[in-house]
Protein backbone atom coordinates (compact mmCIF):
# COMPACT_ATOMS: atom_id res chain seq x y z
CA UNK A 1 0.00 0.00 0.00
CA UNK A 2 2.14 2.54 -1.22
CA UNK A 3 0.10 5.42 -0.70
CA UNK A 4 -0.32 4.79 2.82
CA UNK A 5 3.36 4.05 3.42
CA UNK A 6 4.15 7.16 2.17
CA UNK A 7 1.58 9.91 3.61
CA UNK A 8 2.19 12.72 1.27
CA UNK A 9 -0.32 14.91 1.54
CA UNK A 10 -3.67 14.25 3.18
CA UNK A 11 -5.75 15.05 0.61
CA UNK A 12 -3.97 12.81 -1.92
CA UNK A 13 -3.81 9.69 0.40
CA UNK A 14 -7.46 10.26 0.94
CA UNK A 15 -8.57 10.46 -2.21
CA UNK A 16 -6.60 7.50 -2.97
CA UNK A 17 -8.26 5.36 -0.92
CA UNK A 18 -11.73 6.53 -1.68
CA UNK A 19 -11.00 5.82 -5.78
CA UNK A 20 -10.14 1.91 -4.20
CA UNK A 21 -13.69 1.70 -3.30
CA UNK A 22 -12.84 -1.37 -0.96
CA UNK A 23 -13.40 0.44 2.58
CA UNK A 24 -16.60 2.54 3.91
CA UNK A 25 -14.91 5.59 4.85
CA UNK A 26 -16.53 6.42 8.05
CA UNK A 27 -15.32 8.73 9.92
CA UNK A 28 -13.30 6.56 12.28
CA UNK A 29 -11.48 5.57 9.33
CA UNK A 30 -10.89 9.27 8.36
CA UNK A 31 -9.86 10.51 11.38
CA UNK A 32 -6.94 7.68 12.26
CA UNK A 33 -5.53 8.44 8.52
CA UNK A 34 -5.93 12.10 9.37
CA UNK A 35 -4.13 11.11 12.75
CA UNK A 36 -1.45 9.40 11.02
CA UNK A 37 -0.68 12.33 8.64
CA UNK A 38 -0.74 14.51 11.63
CA UNK A 39 1.55 12.20 13.15
CA UNK A 40 3.80 12.08 10.46
CA UNK A 41 4.13 16.29 9.47
CA UNK A 42 3.95 17.22 13.00
CA UNK A 43 4.39 14.63 15.73
CA UNK A 44 7.64 13.13 14.59
CA UNK A 45 9.50 16.64 13.89
CA UNK A 46 8.80 18.26 16.98
CA UNK A 47 9.48 15.00 19.33
CA UNK A 48 12.95 14.41 16.66
CA UNK A 49 14.03 18.51 17.24
CA UNK A 50 13.48 17.96 21.37
CA UNK A 51 15.11 15.33 21.68
CA UNK A 52 17.45 16.96 18.87
CA UNK A 53 18.71 19.80 21.33
CA UNK A 54 18.54 18.53 24.96
CA UNK A 55 20.28 14.99 23.06
CA UNK A 56 23.42 17.68 21.84
CA UNK A 57 23.69 19.49 24.63
CA UNK A 58 24.01 16.89 27.38
CA UNK A 59 26.02 14.50 25.32
CA UNK A 60 28.35 17.13 24.10
CA UNK A 61 28.56 18.33 28.07
CA UNK A 62 29.56 14.54 28.78
CA UNK A 63 32.11 14.09 25.72
CA UNK A 64 33.76 17.40 26.56
CA UNK A 65 34.05 16.02 30.09
CA UNK A 66 35.67 12.97 29.25
CA UNK A 67 37.94 14.07 27.14
CA UNK A 68 39.57 17.00 29.46
CA UNK A 69 37.68 16.39 32.14
CA UNK A 70 38.69 12.60 33.53
CA UNK A 71 42.54 11.29 33.90
CA UNK A 72 41.81 7.74 35.15
CA UNK A 73 39.52 5.54 33.03
CA UNK A 74 37.98 2.49 33.72
CA UNK A 75 35.81 0.00 32.14
CA UNK A 76 32.70 1.95 33.23
CA UNK A 77 33.91 5.03 31.77
CA UNK A 78 35.08 3.01 28.37
CA UNK A 79 31.41 1.81 27.92
CA UNK A 80 29.81 5.47 28.88
CA UNK A 81 32.31 7.30 26.58
CA UNK A 82 30.94 4.81 23.12
CA UNK A 83 27.25 5.49 24.45
CA UNK A 84 27.77 8.92 24.21
CA UNK A 85 29.46 8.60 20.64
CA UNK A 86 26.68 6.78 19.35
CA UNK A 87 23.84 8.91 20.92
CA UNK A 88 26.05 11.80 19.03
CA UNK A 89 26.33 10.04 15.93
CA UNK A 90 22.27 9.28 15.99
CA UNK A 91 21.52 12.94 16.97
CA UNK A 92 23.11 15.07 14.40
CA UNK A 93 21.15 12.44 11.53
CA UNK A 94 17.50 14.01 13.38
CA UNK A 95 17.70 17.51 11.36
CA UNK A 96 17.41 15.48 8.07
CA UNK A 97 14.82 13.70 9.46
CA UNK A 98 12.53 16.51 10.90
CA UNK A 99 13.14 18.27 7.69
CA UNK A 100 11.74 15.53 5.54
CA UNK A 101 8.66 14.77 7.79
CA UNK A 102 7.74 18.23 8.04
CA UNK A 103 7.74 18.54 3.93
CA UNK A 104 6.73 15.61 3.60
CA UNK A 105 9.94 14.76 1.11
CA UNK A 106 13.69 13.39 1.21
CA UNK A 107 16.14 15.66 -0.88
CA UNK A 108 19.19 14.11 0.34
CA UNK A 109 19.59 11.29 -2.27
CA UNK A 110 19.76 7.49 -1.68
CA UNK A 111 23.12 7.34 0.17
CA UNK A 112 22.36 9.64 2.90
CA UNK A 113 18.77 7.95 3.22
CA UNK A 114 21.18 4.45 3.97
CA UNK A 115 23.25 5.86 5.98
CA UNK A 116 20.69 7.47 8.26
CA UNK A 117 18.66 4.69 8.79
CA UNK A 118 21.24 2.53 9.53
CA UNK A 119 22.99 5.26 12.01
CA UNK A 120 19.60 5.18 13.32
CA UNK A 121 19.29 1.79 13.90
CA UNK A 122 23.06 1.38 15.18
CA UNK A 123 22.53 3.88 18.08
CA UNK A 124 18.95 1.92 19.17
CA UNK A 125 21.37 -1.52 19.62
CA UNK A 126 24.29 0.03 20.45
CA UNK A 127 23.01 1.52 23.53
CA UNK A 128 20.80 -1.51 24.90
CA UNK A 129 24.69 -3.11 24.45
CA UNK A 130 26.38 -0.93 26.44
CA UNK A 131 23.78 -0.47 28.89
CA UNK A 132 23.98 -4.10 29.40
CA UNK A 133 27.58 -3.82 29.79
CA UNK A 134 27.76 -1.23 32.46
CA UNK A 135 24.90 -3.36 34.29
CA UNK A 136 27.33 -5.98 34.35
CA UNK A 137 30.20 -3.57 35.30
CA UNK A 138 28.44 -2.28 38.16
CA UNK A 139 27.99 -5.84 39.50
CA UNK A 140 31.81 -6.79 39.04
CA UNK A 141 32.33 -3.68 41.05
CA UNK A 142 30.24 -4.68 44.33
CA UNK A 143 32.07 -8.07 44.16
CA UNK A 144 35.62 -6.97 43.03
CA UNK A 145 35.66 -3.24 44.32
CA UNK A 146 39.38 -2.92 43.53
CA UNK A 147 38.89 -3.74 40.21
CA UNK A 148 41.25 -6.87 39.86
CA UNK A 149 39.16 -8.78 38.27
CA UNK A 150 39.93 -9.45 34.05
CA UNK A 151 36.28 -7.79 33.16
CA UNK A 152 37.08 -4.90 34.77
CA UNK A 153 40.70 -3.55 33.00
CA UNK A 154 40.16 -1.22 30.42
CA UNK A 155 41.87 -3.12 27.42
CA UNK A 156 38.91 -5.80 27.99
CA UNK A 157 36.33 -3.34 27.82
CA UNK A 158 37.73 -1.54 24.72
CA UNK A 159 37.72 -4.95 23.25
CA UNK A 160 33.86 -5.59 24.07
CA UNK A 161 33.29 -1.50 23.06
CA UNK A 162 34.63 -2.83 19.41
CA UNK A 163 32.75 -6.02 19.07
CA UNK A 164 29.39 -4.32 20.26
CA UNK A 165 29.96 -1.70 16.97
CA UNK A 166 31.25 -4.69 15.01
CA UNK A 167 28.14 -7.77 16.20
CA UNK A 168 25.74 -4.36 15.84
CA UNK A 169 26.72 -3.69 12.09
CA UNK A 170 27.07 -7.22 11.27
CA UNK A 171 23.08 -7.88 12.35
CA UNK A 172 22.01 -4.65 10.41
CA UNK A 173 23.49 -5.71 7.17
CA UNK A 174 20.23 -7.41 5.77
CA UNK A 175 18.74 -4.11 6.47
CA UNK A 176 20.67 -1.74 3.97
CA UNK A 177 19.33 -3.42 0.81
CA UNK A 178 15.69 -2.69 2.19
CA UNK A 179 16.13 0.97 2.26
CA UNK A 180 15.84 2.76 -0.58
CA UNK A 181 14.43 6.04 -0.88
CA UNK A 182 10.67 5.81 -2.91
CA UNK A 183 9.53 8.44 -5.60
CA UNK A 184 6.16 8.86 -6.28
CA UNK A 185 4.31 12.14 -7.87
CA UNK A 186 4.19 13.63 -4.52
CA UNK A 187 7.92 13.42 -3.94
CA UNK A 188 10.24 11.22 -2.54
CA UNK A 189 10.12 9.71 0.97
CA UNK A 190 12.95 7.64 2.94
CA UNK A 191 10.58 4.94 4.59
CA UNK A 192 11.32 3.71 7.95
CA UNK A 193 11.95 -0.55 7.99
CA UNK A 194 8.76 -2.04 9.17
CA UNK A 195 7.46 -0.21 5.96
CA UNK A 196 9.79 -0.85 3.59
CA UNK A 197 10.67 -4.17 1.30
CA UNK A 198 9.09 -7.61 1.24
CA UNK A 199 6.85 -8.03 4.75
CA UNK A 200 7.35 -11.73 4.92
CA UNK A 201 11.31 -11.70 5.10
CA UNK A 202 11.17 -7.78 6.80
CA UNK A 203 9.41 -9.86 9.54
CA UNK A 204 11.67 -12.65 10.06
CA UNK A 205 14.33 -10.59 10.49
CA UNK A 206 12.43 -7.90 12.39
CA UNK A 207 11.55 -10.88 14.74
CA UNK A 208 15.35 -12.45 14.88
CA UNK A 209 16.96 -8.82 15.55
CA UNK A 210 14.15 -8.14 18.09
CA UNK A 211 15.40 -11.29 20.28
CA UNK A 212 19.00 -11.31 19.36
CA UNK A 213 19.15 -7.70 19.80
CA UNK A 214 16.79 -6.18 22.37
CA UNK A 215 15.26 -9.41 24.10
CA UNK A 216 18.54 -11.37 24.91
CA UNK A 217 20.26 -8.24 26.74
CA UNK A 218 17.43 -7.18 28.55
CA UNK A 219 17.28 -10.68 30.13
CA UNK A 220 20.87 -9.96 31.27
CA UNK A 221 20.45 -6.74 32.58
CA UNK A 222 17.60 -7.99 34.73
CA UNK A 223 19.87 -11.33 35.62
CA UNK A 224 22.42 -8.55 37.02
CA UNK A 225 20.15 -6.37 38.39
CA UNK A 226 18.71 -9.92 40.68
CA UNK A 227 22.21 -10.40 41.51
CA UNK A 228 22.95 -7.24 42.67
CA UNK A 229 19.83 -6.85 44.33
CA UNK A 230 20.60 -10.46 46.62
CA UNK A 231 23.85 -9.14 47.12
CA UNK A 232 22.60 -6.25 48.87
CA UNK A 233 19.86 -7.92 50.76
CA UNK A 234 22.76 -10.39 52.09
CA UNK A 235 24.86 -7.45 53.34
CA UNK A 236 22.04 -5.15 54.24
CA UNK A 237 22.95 -5.59 58.07
CA UNK A 238 26.28 -4.11 56.82
CA UNK A 239 26.01 -0.20 56.95
CA UNK A 240 29.56 0.72 55.54
CA UNK A 241 29.02 -1.30 52.58
CA UNK A 242 25.84 -0.74 51.94
CA UNK A 243 25.63 2.83 51.61
CA UNK A 244 28.41 2.43 48.60
CA UNK A 245 26.62 -0.18 47.03
CA UNK A 246 23.10 1.80 46.68
CA UNK A 247 24.48 3.56 43.19
CA UNK A 248 25.54 0.71 41.38
CA UNK A 249 22.14 -0.72 42.40
CA UNK A 250 20.10 2.67 41.05
CA UNK A 251 22.33 2.23 37.69
CA UNK A 252 21.05 -0.71 36.99
CA UNK A 253 17.57 -0.39 37.78
CA UNK A 254 17.42 2.86 35.95
CA UNK A 255 18.74 0.64 32.98
CA UNK A 256 16.34 -1.89 32.68
CA UNK A 257 13.63 0.71 33.19
CA UNK A 258 15.11 2.94 30.22
CA UNK A 259 15.44 0.03 27.84
CA UNK A 260 12.30 -1.87 29.06
CA UNK A 261 9.82 0.94 29.00
CA UNK A 262 11.35 2.76 26.21
CA UNK A 263 11.97 0.31 23.09
CA UNK A 264 9.48 -2.61 24.53
CA UNK A 265 6.67 -0.95 22.64
CA UNK A 266 8.79 -0.22 19.82
CA UNK A 267 9.92 -4.20 18.85
CA UNK A 268 6.59 -5.29 19.10
CA UNK A 269 4.38 -2.51 17.36
CA UNK A 270 7.35 -2.83 14.69
CA UNK A 271 6.73 -6.22 14.53
CA UNK A 272 2.73 -5.68 14.45
CA UNK A 273 2.95 -3.05 11.72
CA UNK A 274 5.63 -5.30 9.40
CA UNK A 275 2.91 -8.19 10.35
CA UNK A 276 -0.05 -6.19 8.81
CA UNK A 277 1.16 -5.62 5.87
CA UNK A 278 1.26 -9.61 4.93
CA UNK A 279 -1.32 -10.53 2.49
CA UNK A 280 -2.43 -13.52 4.84
CA UNK A 281 -3.65 -11.24 7.73
CA UNK A 282 -7.52 -10.67 6.99
CA UNK A 283 -7.57 -6.81 7.61
CA UNK A 284 -8.96 -4.00 6.07
CA UNK A 285 -6.79 -0.47 5.15
CA UNK A 286 -8.13 0.83 8.31
CA UNK A 287 -6.70 -1.39 10.61
CA UNK A 288 -3.47 -1.30 8.87
CA UNK A 289 -3.55 2.55 9.14
CA UNK A 290 -4.21 2.51 13.14
CA UNK A 291 -1.59 -0.19 13.52
CA UNK A 292 1.16 2.15 11.55
CA UNK A 293 0.08 5.19 13.40
CA UNK A 294 0.38 3.33 16.66
CA UNK A 295 3.86 2.32 15.43
CA UNK A 296 4.79 6.14 14.95
CA UNK A 297 3.86 7.06 18.10
CA UNK A 298 6.66 4.43 19.89
CA UNK A 299 9.37 5.67 17.10
CA UNK A 300 10.34 9.00 18.91
CA UNK A 301 9.77 7.19 22.84
CA UNK A 302 12.49 4.53 21.72
CA UNK A 303 14.98 7.14 20.47
CA UNK A 304 14.53 9.39 23.46
CA UNK A 305 17.32 7.47 24.97
CA UNK A 306 19.89 9.34 23.34
CA UNK A 307 18.83 12.26 25.22
CA UNK A 308 18.40 10.63 29.02
CA UNK A 309 21.24 8.88 28.71
CA UNK A 310 23.88 11.50 30.18
CA UNK A 311 22.30 11.14 33.18
CA UNK A 312 24.27 8.14 33.91
CA UNK A 313 27.35 9.99 33.27
CA UNK A 314 26.34 12.01 36.22
CA UNK A 315 25.13 9.40 38.29
CA UNK A 316 28.52 7.30 37.83
CA UNK A 317 31.36 7.58 40.24
CA UNK A 318 34.60 8.45 39.89
CA UNK A 319 34.74 12.02 41.03
CA UNK A 320 33.33 12.64 37.09
CA UNK A 321 30.05 15.38 38.27
CA UNK A 322 32.78 16.50 40.44
CA UNK A 323 35.62 17.59 37.72
CA UNK A 324 33.49 18.44 35.08
CA UNK A 325 31.99 20.90 37.09
CA UNK A 326 34.98 22.31 38.04
CA UNK A 327 36.36 22.74 34.87
CA UNK A 328 33.27 24.70 33.83
CA UNK A 329 33.35 26.71 36.74
CA UNK A 330 37.00 27.15 35.57
CA UNK A 331 36.25 27.45 32.22
CA UNK A 332 33.72 30.40 32.58
CA UNK A 333 35.47 32.08 35.14
CA UNK A 334 38.64 32.34 32.57
CA UNK A 335 35.61 34.10 30.11
CA UNK A 336 34.82 36.30 32.36
CA UNK A 337 38.25 37.50 33.08
CA UNK A 338 39.01 37.50 29.80
CA UNK A 339 35.68 40.06 28.61
CA UNK A 340 36.78 42.01 31.55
Amino acid sequence: MVMVTLGFTQQSVLSSYNMQGTVEWNSTCRTWLETQFALQKYYLPICYGIEFIVGILGNTVVVFGYLFCLKNWNSSNIYLFNLSISDLAFLCTLPMLMRSYAHQNWIYGEVFCIINRYVLHANLYTSILFLTFISIDRYMLIKYPFREHLLQKKEFAVLISLAIWVLVTLELLPILPLINPITTEQGTACLDFASSGEPGYNLIYSMCLTLVGFFIPLSVMCFFYYKIAVFLKQRSRQLTATLPLEKPLLLVIMAVVIVSVLFTPYHILRNVRIASRLDSWKHNECTEIILKSLYTVTRPVAFLNSAINPVFYFLMGDHFREMLMSKLRHYFKSLTSFRK
